[in-house]
């Protein structure tokens, strides 16, 4: 049997990107399972949602935003910690970087491994890495709620703490006029998720429950298609939910009859690879998030840090 290559390593061809209106002032831009990024603007600004790899590659989205709105970045979200989605912030030049307490401290503990890491799993997402000034940092954070006036007749964009899920310190962006969810991580539409720093516990119940007492009516997840409409919207919480359910059944039921980490590995892969398989980064996250899961449920309370030397022991033990 030929080995798998190692994470998203051998994905280099490029993605179709789709720039979506969302509603008046609300966008969102997909690429076919990358990375997906948003923007809302106010009366006289843009809000942005999440921030890519790179600068070059946010560059790229802010020129497709630009066919919209001329706006300055005021605020830029950052949903949480994972260098893919905020190391680009840079390009932004917003006045505030906003983020979870606890995702300032995830930067500060691991913020140098989690680059390293994610730019050996993904170097297509790296787009002009030596673009990159640094380490990204948000000048403002909360613990519970963060609101954005918007202005005018816009409403409120509120930053909402649902609690610990696909990390410690994941946000969402909702707004309750529009009724539109920037859900980050917390929730995919049809692509695999990734957990190797989760709360897998927390998210399959609290926090996914949070998430769906918003009520939202259009959600854009961490990737895949934006759900449109209620019915498409519970759809995609629930197969986060789902997703979350069979990995900690699984690898449960391994540890309570002994077995191994490989077993476990191998039964999650197989109760789950009917469903989800052919989604995006499926078999590049399932070794991470059973690791992570394994884990977990043998108390060990905080994701232990990947570096790039521990990604590849893992995947050779799981995938090789």
């Amino acid at each position: 049997m030929t080995a798998k290559p190692f994470a998203s390593s051998a994905d280099l061809g490029e993605k179709q990107r789709t720039l979506e209106v969302l509603a008046e002032g609300v966008y969102a831009l997909t690429a076919d399972g990358d990375p997906n990024i948003g923007a809302i603007e106010g009366e006289d600004f843009v809000v942005a949602f999440e921030a890519l790899a790179t600068p070059v590659a946010a560059r790229e989205w802010l020129a497709m935003l630009r066919e919209y709105t001329d706006k300055p970045v005021r605020y830029l979200v950052l949903s949480h910690y994972h260098a893919v989605r905020v190391l680009g912030a840079s390009a932004f030049d917003a006045d505030v970087i906003v983020a979870h307490d606890r995702t300032r401290e995830l930067i500060a503990e691991r913020g140098r491994q989690d680059w390293e890491s994610e730019y050996g799993r993904m170097p297509r997402l790296f787009k002009e890495p030596a673009s990159i000034p640094g380490l990204t940092w948000p000048t403002a954070t909360f613990s519970d709620r963060f609101t954005i006036d918007l202005g005018g007749d816009r409403g409120d964009l509120e930053l909402r703490y649902c609690g610990r899920g696909h990390t410690e310190g994941d946000i969402v962006a909702w707004l309750p006029k529009q009724k539109v969810l920037f859900a980050g991580d917390l929730v995919e539409a049809q692509a695999a998720l990734y957990t190797g720093d989760a709360f897998h516990r927390d998210w399959a119940c609290g926090t996914l429950d949070a998430v769906a007492a918003l009520g939202a009516e259009a959600l854009v997840g961490g990737r895949g298609a934006v759900a449109r409409g209620r019915e498409a919207v519970d759809a995609a919480i629930a197969q986060t939910r789902d997703f979350l359910r069979v990995m900690i059944e699984q690898v449960g039921a391994v540890q309570e009859r002994g077995g191994t980490l490989k077993e476990a590995f191998e039964a999650v892969h197989t109760e789950l690879a009917p469903r989800y398989g052919r989604w995006p980064i499926f078999e590049h996250c399932l070794p991470f998030d059973v690791s992570r899961l394994w884990d977990e449920l043998s108390g060990v309370e905080r994701p232990r840090i990947w570096t790039a030397e521990r990604d590849r022991e893992v995947w050779a033990q799981l995938q090789g």
